[in-house]
């Protein structure tokens, strides 16, 4: 993979756009690393590697100044890019250049670029290439998408553009830098007299410079009270008048920008000019300053600060990509290893694996016909194995949410329950990017097509509805109590309990179960995951949830089979009520038959008053009061039984759950409609 375009690939991730890192020959490999992998690395990588470069570039110059202009863009990718590295890459290649002034063009018409660069007259031809090659590197660095940039250093400034540069005077940008410069103690108030008749006199002489000088001038005058050292300098492809205009405007600046400070820079693209009250410029370039300065001007003689950033710069890169290759190798490692432990623990079940063919067959290819319905997970499809056994396959769609982890844990969980009220599971298939469940089919659907069903509604007389109300008793007695692990579906509904030719009723959907030991009586979580109107309110408000948080799913069911609607707003005279806030009404007032389901005729009404009771003691918002599916069969096999009095249930508000839950954790759940498989995200 190459680095540029992996750095390029994650930039618009970062905080800046500081992640385009020069480093265009170097080259990283992994063929199979996976993309959600790489991505991850490289993301930590480039910031890693920004955050080190930066550190390098801090050690380079302390008073580097650049300007990035807002004209316009260019993609990266794009012929103008490309030109602008060539061009500012090439600069320093004709050694034949040695009076310190570069200026190169390539590309054509709208693609074509301008770059040209100036070091300080008194800089050696190697000292002037070292400093323009560190700034080809942070002026790439600083401005990767630019038309323009313009980068000064303390020795030397580089610049490109898509205009016409060469021989054309231009004051803007313009840069201020008082390199912590202290104001000057001048009793005599002659400062600013002395300071203007230096800096005019050496503008004149810069503008008049021979060939030789190149638009160049230094010199220095003093006081009793302190001494100034100066230096102008313009471009060489200026004109007289062209560099004269150039620093009477960059003077013209220092009134308002630095007032009467040592130690100043005025930087702009044609010309520059710098003062101190010590000798900074001559054959090393630049002399230490004296300690009274707050920040010195860092030492360079001999270019051994360019060599050191340079070894900097490289030790950076290179140590980065050491890192990314170790941080890429243990991921990888790791990776393996874990998929190869949840492939085992799959793999345990493989007396249950069928070949992803044979199901193909069994649902004509999965076709249309044969589809049941389509939930979050996927589309289920009706099936008949060649021996005549009709199954029903739930099929993880491409986009699905639940994943992975969902599949694995619904194998693992079911293959080990075996209940007459739990959905029998098959088998499944996991080829490729193929992740299939293979169940019993239940020729009646789920139990939200019939009790919410106006028309089918009809068919569910007390004594079917019981028997419902009773087999989910029982099977959810089995999870908590009876099976080998302790179970807690967290996903009870209407929806998920699908009913056999007889209406037995069947637990289904175990991808959100959460496995106890048989000792441990609760859990948090930061992943809510369940129905809204089901969901009981510790779950939905803190993430505990235990048995008793199905039990509390288990209480609203009853209601519903009791009263024939969902546990969802209604409108009830003037009153806008769920399900729960009805029933405690009316079990309050001494009317709970108004909660009877007017479709039932025929029915115990001790039974259905019973059932009503032992509903809201199930959705008793304090959970030590709410009872055990142990003790919930026990209230409904037994009518002499006492039962104990119903506090006030929890009125799951939509909005109060959901600010609640939105501001710090993760929440989801699915909605409470009519649905052949769990729709998602929950």
């Amino acid at each position: 993979m190459d680095l540029q375009v992996a750095t390029q690939a994650v930039s618009s991730s970062l905080p800046s756009k500081e992640c385009y890192i020069i480093t265009k020959n170097t080259q990283i490999t992994e063929g199979k690393m996976r993309m959600g992998a790489s991505r991850i690395l490289l993301f930590l990588f480039c910031a890693m590697l920004t955050h080190l470069v930066k550190l390098a570039l801090a050690q380079r110059d302390p008073y580097v100044l650049y300007d990035c202009s807002n004209t316009g863009n260019v993609s990266r990718n794009g012929a103008y890019r490309k030109n602008v590295d060539t061009l500012v890459s090439s600069l320093t290649s004709n050694t034949q250049i040695d009076y310190g002034f570069y200026n190169f063009s390539a590309g054509e018409n709208s693609d074509r670029v301008n770059a040209v660069a100036l070091c300080r007259e008194d800089l050696t031809p190697t000292n002037c290439r070292r400093c323009v090659n560190l700034a080809v590197f942070e002026l790439l660095f600083r401005c990767p998408t630019q038309k323009e940039g313009i980068l000064w250093y303390m020795n030397c400034t580089l610049r490109f553009s898509n205009n016409s540069i060469f021989g054309v005077m231009q004051f803007e940008p313009v840069q201020h830098d008082l390199l912590g410069a202290v104001n000057v103690t001048d009793p005599s108030g002659t400062f600013d007299q002395v300071l203007e008749t230096l800096l005019d006199r050496l503008r004149s002489e810069a503008a008049a410079s021979t060939s030789t000088l190149r638009k160049f001038a230094t010199g220095s005058a003093s006081s009793p009270h302190f001494d100034i050292y100066a230096l102008l300098q313009c471009t060489p492809d200026l004109n007289q008048q062209e560099c004269s205009d150039c620093l009477n405007q960059s003077i013209a600046e220092i009134p308002t920008c630095c007032g009467s400070a040592l130690g100043v820079r005025v930087l702009t693209p044609s010309c520059n000019l710098r003062y101190e009250n010590y000798h900074f410029y001559g054959s090393t370039y630049e002399a230490p300053p004296p300690p009274s300065s707050t920040l010195p001007s860092p030492a360079e003689g001999k270019g051994s600060n360019s060599s050191r950033t340079i070894i900097i710069v490289v030790a950076t890169i290179v140590s980065a990509v050491l890192m990314l290759c170790i941080y890429t190798s243990i991921y990888l490692r790791r990776r393996k290893q874990r998929k190869k432990v949840e492939m085992n623990e799959i793999k345990s079940t493989e007396s249950l694996q069928f070949d992803f063919s044979m199901i193909r067959v069994a649902t004509d290819n999965f076709s249309d016909v044969n589809k049941l319905g389509q939930g979050g997970f996927g589309s289920v499809y009706k099936g008949k194995f060649s021996n005549g056994q009709e199954i029903a396959v739930k099929r993880l769609s491409r986009g699905s949410q639940q994943g992975d982890q969902e599949f694995k844990n619904e194998i693992l969980l079911v293959a080990k329950l075996q209940h007459r009220n739990l959905v029998r599971l098959l088998g499944f298939c996991f080829e490729g990017n193929e992740r299939l469940l293979v169940y019993e089919l239940m020729p009646n659907a789920s139990l939200d097509c019939f009790i919410f069903d106006p028309s089918k509604r009809l068919h569910l007389d007390w004594k079917i509805r019981y028997k419902i109300i009773m087999g989910i008793a029982r099977g959810l007695q089995y999870l908590h109590e009876d099976s080998q692990f302790r179970i807690i579906h967290r996903d009870l509904k209407a929806s998920n309990v699908l009913l056999d030719k007889e209406m037995n009723p069947k637990i289904s959907d175990f991808g959100m179960a959460r496995l106890f030991t048989l000792d441990q009586t609760q859990a948090n979580t930061r992943r809510i995951v369940g129905t809204y109107g089901y969901m009981a309110p510790e779950y939905a408000m803190h993430g505990h949830f235990s048995v008793k948080s199905d039990v509390f799913s288990y209480g609203v069911l009853v209601l519903e089979m009791v009263c024939g609607r969902k546990n969802n707003y209604f409108q009830n005279g003037e009153n806008i009520e769920n399900l729960l806030s009805h029933a405690w009404k009316n079990w309050r007032e001494g009317t709970p038959s108004n909660l009877i389901d007017s479709t039932l005729r025929i029915g115990s009404t001790t039974e259905i008053m019973r059932c009503i009771h032992i509903g809201l003691l199930c959705v008793q918002e304090n959970t030590a009061e709410r009872p055990t599916m142990a003790s919930v069969l026990l209230m409904l096999n037994s009518y002499s039984m006492a039962l104990s009095i119903p506090s006030r249930p929890a009125f799951l508000m939509h909005s109060s759950v959901e600010s609640d839950i939105s501001s710090n954790r993760s929440f989801q759940t699915s909605q409470n409609e009519v649905s052949m498989t769990d729709p998602y995200p929950r």
